[in-house]
């Protein structure tokens, strides 16, 4: 899920960033190509909805971040616990210490 999560945030990072490029800050941008303020998606429409868009993708980056950040520390706990049941199942045998083998006398190979 945080995965799934992570990358919803990139999206919705990506379609504000256009978003916001698309917005001209003094008032032009993409609303400055409608002529007439009468039309159903005219100059004043358009900046109005560029904006509900921007404040609504900040709302949704910052949730998803939130939800992000909760999903992480739940899957941290979890793998704290697995460590955690996984060493007292299993506790390190001693080892001892490997013997010498005792030294041969063998003959040479010219003897």
């Amino acid at each position: 899920m945080y995965i799934f999560l992570t990358i919803l945030i990139v999206i919705a990072a990506i379609l504000l960033t256009l978003l916001v490029l698309v917005q001209n800050s003094k008032g032009g941008g993409l609303a400055a190509g409608f002529a007439s303020g009468n039309q159903v998606m005219g100059a004043p429409r358009t900046a109005d909805f560029l904006e509900k868009a921007t404040w609504t993708l900040i709302a949704v980056i910052v949730l998803f971040s939130i939800a992000a950040v909760g999903f992480s520390a739940g899957q941290q706990e979890v793998a704290g616990e697995q460590s955690a049941i996984v060493v007292d199942e299993a506790p390190a045998a001693p080892v001892a210490p490997a013997a010498e083998a005792p030294a041969t006398d063998l003959p040479a190979e010219g003897e």
